[in-house]
């Protein structure tokens, strides 16, 4: 039988406890991992010799067991993003790096055009952390239209006192922590309100009143979205829909 050469196949085996389907798929995109470890360490990197390399490795690694793809995110920009910040958090332990990176490869931030002269590995991988943030934003933006949500609707809509705001974010939380409110918000697009009034015994009301930040809130409890959620002060628990 001939081996399985399919990424997206290789991925989903590999998600079920395949190791085999795993190395295959690592083998693969070894050129990608690669890539991204060279572009932002400003030098060419090398399978075996660099510890950035092993690092990249390690971390889509770990994009294979974090992807879901109920998301809406690929898996290459789940994994990409994952690579960079381990990266990140290397060059920001290891302050030697400061010496071996060119200045020519610190002039432009990553995805865009020139962008000034970066004094240092400080500055870059600042200046990579704000690239990261910005694509979560935009991802934000659009899973939020999935639910007919905009940013204007939240400026608009907050919950203007500290206590209403706190009920709202709590009931985020159990919409996120709870696989049947996630599955029913995911699939049909809004809050499963009858039983959430049993669950917090809140009222309908109230529950309308501040149904769009509460979805906003939970999208992003339940999303692959690591700085918002540094933000909310909320550390990921539950799954998409279904098993892992």
């Amino acid at each position: 039988m001939q081996p399985e050469t399919d990424p997206n196949r290789l991925l989903s085996l590999a998600r079920q406890g395949d190791n085999l389907a795993r190395e295959e798929l690592i083998r693969k995109f070894t050129p990608f991992i690669l890539k991204i470890a060279s572009r932002l360490s400003g030098r060419f990197i090398r399978l075996g010799e660099d510890d950035e390399a092993s690092i990249g490795l390690m971390a889509f690694n770990e994009a294979i067991d974090n992807f879901n793809p109920e998301k809406g995110i690929s898996f290459l920009t789940l994994a990409e993003t994952i690579i960079r910040r381990r990266l990140v958090d290397h060059f920001r332990r290891e302050k030697r790096h400061r010496q071996n990176i060119p200045l020519s490869a610190l002039d432009q931030a990553p995805g865009q055009g020139g962008g000034g002269m970066v004094a240092g590995i400080e500055d870059y991988t600042l200046v990579a952390e704000l690239e990261d943030r910005r694509r979560e934003v935009i991802r934000y933006q659009q899973d939020l239209a999935h639910y007919g949500i905009t940013f204007a609707d939240l400026v608009r809509g907050s919950p203007r006192h500290r206590d209403a705001r706190e009920r709202a974010l709590a009931c985020a939380r159990v919409i996120a922590d709870n696989p049947v409110f996630r599955c029913h918000l995911q699939e049909k697009h809004e809050l499963p309100l009858k039983a959430l009034e049993k669950e917090l015994d809140t009222s309908r009301k109230t529950l309308e009143r501040h149904r769009k930040y509460i979805i906003a809130a939970a999208v992003i409890m339940m999303g692959q979205y690591e700085y918002l959620q540094e933000y909310l002060g909320w550390k990921r628990g539950g799954e998409g829909c279904g098993l892992r």
